[in-house]
């Protein structure tokens, strides 16, 4: 009975070294500049999905980028998880652009959740005579990175207003993590970004140097805002910056937090849960993200279906 016994549990100590661990899962954001909310966004998931590791073998990690790019990024298999610009998001599902997505319409592209409120925002040096978008004519203007949302979304309201780079005194295209410096330096005269506000590259600059804030409405801006759901009309409140003493009024869009139907339901469901059992946590890692609310964030500025390992949690929770 004792060797019987013990080549019992050889066996099955045999079976238990050839048993396969349970593998991890590696999960790469694609996010934004450094100085960005898109970055900030990127880590506060990543943050939050990391701390129950132990519990369900994901990790997560977060690159820049922009949410053109995060877009072709998640198409190409490069990255599992991306922030995208609500308008972005809905022209990359519907194929709408094809001369910003030329591989037509991404039909596996998911809706994960909405994010922050997203303005366009135009910083300009105080000296610079500034006060309107129509003003950047003939001006030294950053209009932001081939691939970043704020460079597209620069390109649409320039062909709405019948302009071309031309029209600038000198166009440069400089990443958001450069643009700030670029400014206070006299380099640039203004520089255009569709970001959360409050933003770290926006503070640098009004900490730096003078700067004010150009509003961003006209015909072409009400026409843009008319006759597309993934804009709207909003304000720059007062003093959130240095030297910004009164409301700014712009249009913009928002951030949303996207993914494909390549990435599992159950990787889409661990991430989404961790976001959303830790909700209090996740809306203290920035300013940007104070006033969300769950009921919003799964339904506002979504063009693309829901990915169904989100709408498994929604529906669990009671959120849908």
């Amino acid at each position: 009975m004792r060797k019987l016994g013990a080549a019992a549990a050889a066996v099955a100590g045999m079976a238990m070294l050839s048993a396969p661990a349970s593998a991890e899962t590696f999960i790469t954001i694609g996010t934004g500049g450094q100085t960005g909310v898109y970055y900030q966004v990127g880590g506060a998931v990543c943050k939050l999905v990391n701390r129950g590791t132990a519990e369900h073998d994901i990790k997560c990690t977060h690159t820049t980028g922009g949410s053109v790019d995060n877009i072709n990024g998640i198409r190409n298999g490069d990255l599992d998880f991306g922030v995208a610009q609500s308008d972005w998001q809905y022209h990359a599902y519907n194929g709408t652009r094809d001369d910003v997505f030329p591989d037509g319409a991404f039909e596996e592209l998911r809706a994960v959740f909405s994010v922050h409120p997203e303005p366009f925002t135009v910083v300009a040096r105080a000296d610079s005579g500034i006060t309107t978008f129509e003003d950047l004519k003939g001006k030294r203007v950053n209009v932001g990175n081939p691939g970043s949302g704020q460079r597209a979304t620069m390109e649409v309201v320039m062909d709405k207003m019948g302009w071309t780079m031309d029209d600038f005194a000198l166009a440069s295209e400089l990443k958001s993590a450069e643009q700030s410096a670029a400014l206070c330096d006299n380099k640039i005269d203004a520089f255009v970004f569709v970001v959360g506000h409050p933003a770290g590259s926006i503070e640098e600059a009004a900490t730096t140097c003078d700067v004010t804030f150009a509003t961003v409405k006209n015909d072409a801006i009400d026409e843009l805002v008319a006759n597309n759901p993934f804009y709207a009309y909003a304000t720059i409140p007062a003093g959130m910056y240095r030297g910004q003493d009164e409301d700014v009024t712009v249009f913009g869009v928002g951030a949303t937090f996207v993914s494909s139907t390549n990435t599992s339901d159950d990787v889409v469901y661990e991430v989404v849960k961790a976001v959303f059992e830790n909700f209090d946590r996740f809306r203290r890692l920035h300013p940007a993200f104070a006033n969300l609310q769950k009921d919003k964030m799964i339904k506002d500025n979504l063009s693309a279906p829901l990915h169904e390992g989100a709408k498994k949690y929604y529906q669990e929770a009671g959120l849908m």
